[in-house]
């Protein structure tokens, strides 16, 4: 078996996660931040991983393990965890000194009351796909608990499900879109919707760096320039999740810019069960009809990589060939599109949906509608605000839209936590999943073990499959919770998913 447990103190892992030494710590003191977020949160459901939700996550929750911002994995909750021979579970041996917000312990049993809602899919929202890995869980004794796979997993794979999942308190389970109910360093306090989200100190934190901040108020701006302006006036400390262009003026006049090691992947999402897109090689066409530098300049002011992939340059998936293979090309996208046998009427018998709250994908929805009227295609832009958006993207309720793709800086499968990459209840394209070559090759991924030039062949295999299924279009990486902070802001740390971690912060 293989014991993949930190013998440091929880201390060092804290600092390993970028927590302030003491000394820096004694340099800080602690006081109200405010912070400028540019939409209202979705709700307090930790499975929610969408990225209205990452200013809450880390404040109102703790994961089982954390990663370093280099991808460490390093204890939280779960203080040290053994991998099972043959990589078939993984047991974890729990802290006994964390309790939930209400006071309950955050112990074995609780463990497995979220990972029953996690393994619901309707419940289990983000959580479930990685789930599915999952065949069930066993109580070893209070504070310890085992994890069953159905099939082997590789190391990496285990250590991201583990860090994906947050535990709930088995008492709030049933309310907490409404209410959360989690172990994290901060307690919600008030909540005014589409206005602000006020979060406190929690008195019974568990982790021996308590947090510095006695309040965290978090204040819904209509638009970045709003933000940028309450920053610029000393109203607020901090914006996060601006935009780049913005983000780069503040850091010209002084400000302090934090980019995470986590970015995203846009990606122009495609609904296959409907109008034209049930067609391949009309899909085929979009591989070459993305002006990805454009897209890139116009959405995020360069900041990121083009890429025809859906993955992070660090990932062991990426391959900048692609790029090349699937550039921009205004021709081979016209030869599929005629060869795809549609008239010009079906091939304009659709919608590009479009989030009216975030400017970056209005715009490069603009650049894409332009780049279609070149070759011919009349393309409607249908705008809704924030909250409906997000409600049709995760009913699939659209035709095709932008939306921004995470955890592509970990192992390769863990795309498939993003819904229009799911491959079982798949909320955009059903179940069965109509593309089963993409499926096999998720699961060639998750069951090779062998060589490195075995790894390297499943993963050129699902990256071919990838574009061949043209379900979804990579344009660019993007900087998600881009950080602009005043001053006398100090101990922001880079966390792996780029969510902002308010205990470790204080003010100068």
């Amino acid at each position: 078996m293989k014991h993949l447990v930190d013998r440091r103190s929880v201390l060092a892992a804290s600092l390993a996660l970028g927590a302030a030494p003491l000394v820096r710590a004694q340099a800080l003191k602690g006081g109200r931040l405010r912070v400028a977020i540019l939409a209202d949160i979705v709700n307090f459901d930790p499975a929610q991983f969408s990225s209205q939700n990452f200013p809450l996550i880390k404040s109102l929750y703790d994961s089982l393990i954390e990663y370093t911002a280099d991808g460490e994995a390093v204890p939280s909750i779960a203080s040290a965890w053994t991998i099972g021979a043959g990589n078939n579970s993984v047991t974890l041996a729990l802290r006994r000194d964390v309790t939930f917000h209400s006071g309950a312990p955050c112990n074995a049993a609780a463990v497995a009351a979220t990972l029953k809602k996690a393994a619901d899919p309707k419940a289990g929202k983000n959580l479930f796909a990685t789930m599915a890995t999952v065949k069930d869980w066993t109580v070893v004794d209070p504070y310890t608990i085992r994890l069953n796979f159905s099939s082997p997993m590789p190391d990496k794979q285990i250590t991201d499900l583990l860090q994906f999942i947050s535990p709930i308190d088995p008492a709030g389970i049933a309310d907490v879109e409404a209410k959360p109910a989690g172990t994290g360093p901060y307690v919600l306090a008030e909540r005014v919707l589409g206005q602000r989200v006020r979060m406190t100190a929690n008195p019974r934190y568990w982790r021996a760096e308590k947090p510095l901040l006695t309040e965290v108020v978090l204040t819904v701006f209509s638009d970045n320039d709003a933000a940028a302006a309450a920053l610029e006036s000393g109203s607020i400390d901090m914006i996060y999740g601006g935009a780049s262009r913005q983000a780069l003026r503040l850091r010209a006049a002084g400000y302090q810019l934090i980019q995470g090691p986590g970015p995203l992947v846009q990606v122009f999402r495609i609904n296959t069960t409907q109008g034209p897109f049930r067609n391949e090689k009309f899909r085929q066409a979009f591989n070459f009809l993305m002006d990805r530098q454009a897209i890139l300049q116009v959405g995020y002011a360069g900041l990121g990589e083009v890429t025809a992939l859906p993955w992070a340059p660090a990932s062991p998936a990426a391959d900048k060939s692609y790029n090349t293979a699937y550039g921009f090309n205004l021709d081979k996208g016209r030869a599929l599109l005629t060869a795809s046998g549609l008239s010009k009427a079906e091939m304009e018998n659709w919608k590009i949906l479009v989030n009216g709250g975030d400017p970056a994908t209005a715009a490069i929805s603009q650049v894409v509608q332009g780049t279609l009227a070149k070759v011919g295609l009349n393309v409607q832009l249908d705008v809704m605000g924030a909250p409906e958006f997000t409600t049709a993207l995760l009913a699939g309720k659209f035709n095709a839209l932008f939306g921004g793709i995470g955890n592509i800086q970990k192992f390769p499968t863990r795309v498939t936590t993003n819904s229009i990459y799911r491959t079982s209840k798949n909320p955009v394209l059903g179940d069965p999943h109509p593309h089963p070559a993409y499926v096999a090759a998720i699961d060639r991924v998750n069951s090779t073990f062998g060589s490195g030039a075995e790894i390297k062949a499943a993963y050129d295999h699902l990256n071919k499959v990838l574009v061949d299924a043209a379900f979804a279009i990579p344009t660019n990486t993007y900087d998600i919770g881009l950080i602009v902070a005043a001053k006398n802001v100090g101990g922001i740390v880079r966390e792996i998913d780029n969510m902002p971690v308010f205990r470790t912060m204080g003010l100068r």
